[in-house]
């Protein structure tokens, strides 16, 4: 059996706790290895070898930090393939969906590659007489990345390029549900040429988690998971002092209003409420259908669900497994809620025929019609296989449902009309929004996140406002009485 342990200051470290988390094949259901999870004793070695190698890295140039990510983004690139398995291997989701999953992460370091210019400040001459202003951002020092299962390389990638490339030090803690690839991509990061100590791994659960927000060395936290837990991490590492920015569940509305094209708006509800088994932030888990097209469109998506094989992920099929039993359980424990409840169970998942192993953690895709606003099914973040579908009257109606929701992460409106459309993406209240468009997950230099309960902090990941994140502003007022240069020197001035 494999033990999983931690990366510290460039090389594998198994730590001190004697606690372990198991790791499945989702697909199969068996235990393929043991994850070491961290004791707060562990996590402070980790911290410790940030801060140490964050006191140097702060200096590095900007030349030599694009440089490492350069070499970073092309050992991303060249082995993504082998990325891909790994995280079809541990998590589930198809190989097709996992390396859709690595290439947006590889869309943030290429970002990153760019961080010169990111890095710009402002220059005011002569603000007074002989007197200039200008700005700087510089480096927060030691930062920490918690991300979640569903995904173990994008999500990382959304903060660890950057942070990185400002300048920080960073432990970054992965699930423990599929830690493998964040390991990979450290030491591809220390291959790359990053300093040992400046990208840290640690794996564990609840503990690593509250060292990381207690110990006084981290100065800012970037999470990702549940709305619960945070909330929970926002309120811990506030009273902290540190900077935090947690990014929440979601409950994603899709609207579809009666001029749309039924066809294009059925694909679009299909690949955005099933791909990765429902197990995304911005999957679309509520279809919102303005009379009279409901029975029209709930048709369409039927049908289309008809021809999707659940099964495991490196067999070519289109939706895989759920990555625990636990999970699979509780999202089962939903579609027998939603029944009881009375809602319409159109396609039912628990009736589906795998094409993988019996012992793996299977859920099909179900779809729910005559939903409404008081069902569990409707009410919670599921994060799994299942489509809502709830009927309205009219755009006003829809548009009150979704802005009445707790959730603002994502949404969506299927129409034609510009009009209506336009009206929609400036009153709806959620942070992104997607026209004719299922999954509205912003481009790198673009910043992803949401609103009310999906995010806590006030700034959102990746693009400018990952830059701001990992960085402080600084403002420099100088005067120079008699400046002087002196020396030759007839050499082509270059970067040092």
């Amino acid at each position: 059996m494999t033990l999983i342990g931690h990366f510290v200051e460039g090389k594998r470290f198994v730590g001190t706790s004697e606690r372990r988390g198991d790791v499945f094949d989702p697909a199969t259901g068996r235990r393929t290895g043991e994850v070491a999870l961290a004791s707060t004793a562990d996590v402070a070695v980790a911290v410790e070898a940030a801060a140490r190698a964050a006191r140097s890295w702060r200096d590095a140039s900007l030349a030599k930090r694009s440089a490492v990510l350069f070499a970073f983004r092309e050992l991303v690139h060249a082995r993504r393939d082998r990325l891909a398995e790994v995280i079809t291997a541990e998590h589930g989701k198809v190989l097709a969906d996992a390396a859709g999953e690595v290439q947006r992460g590889l869309e943030v370091i290429e970002y990153a590659c760019g961080i010169p210019s990111a890095l710009r400040g402002a220059f005011s001459e002569n603000v007074s007489t002989e007197v200039d202003s200008y700005t700087l951002r510089q480096p927060l020092g030691v930062v920490a990345v918690v991300s979640p299962f569903n995904f173990p390389v994008m999500v990382p990638l959304w903060f660890v390029p950057i942070a990185v490339a400002c300048g920080n030090a960073v432990v970054l803690k992965p699930s423990e549900k599929d830690p493998s690839a964040a390991l990979l991509l450290a030491e591809w990061f220390a291959e790359a040429g990053l300093p040992d100590g400046v990208l840290n791994v640690v794996n564990g659960d609840k503990e690593a988690v509250d060292a990381l927000l207690d110990h006084p060395e981290v100065r800012a936290v970037s999470f990702v998971g549940s709305t619960p837990i945070a909330r929970y991490v926002y309120q811990r590492g506030t009273a902290a002092g540190k900077r935090v920015q947690a990014l929440g569940g979601a409950k994603n509305h899709m609207v579809v209003l009666p001029d749309a094209d039924l066809d294009l708006a059925a694909d679009a509800a299909v690949n955005a409420g099933f791909g990765s088994a429902g197990e995304r932030c911005m999957a679309i888990s509520a279809l919102v259908a303005v009379e009279p097209i409901g029975d029209a469109l709930v048709a369409r998506i039927a049908e289309r669900m008809a021809g999707l094989r659940t099964g495991d992920g490196r067999r070519g099929c289109d939706m895989g497994p759920l990555v625990t039993a636990a999970h699979a359980a509780r999202v089962r424990s939903y579609v027998e809620a939603g029944v009881a409840a009375g809602a319409v169970a159109v396609v039912d998942g628990r009736d589906v025929q795998p094409d993988g192993d019996p012992g793996g953690f299977w859920l099909g895709p179900t779809l729910f019609d005559r939903v409404t606003p008081e069902m569990s099914i409707y009410t919670d973040e599921i994060f799994g296989p299942v489509l809502s579908v709830l009927r309205v009257g009219s755009y006003a109606e829809a548009l009150e449902l979704v802005n009445a929701n707790p959730y603002g992460n994502g949404t969506a409106i299927f129409t034609n009309d510009g009009g209506a459309a336009r009206r929609y993406q400036h009153e709806v209240e959620v942070g992104m929004v997607g026209i004719n468009v299922p999954i509205p997950v912003p481009m790198a230099y673009h910043s992803f996140g949401g609103w009310k309960s999906s995010l806590f902090g006030d700034l959102h990941a990746h693009g400018e406002d990952g830059v701001r994140f990992f960085t402080r502003a600084k403002v420099v007022t100088s005067r120079w009485l008699d400046p002087r240069h002196g020396g030759v020197n007839l050499g082509f001035p270059t970067q040092s």
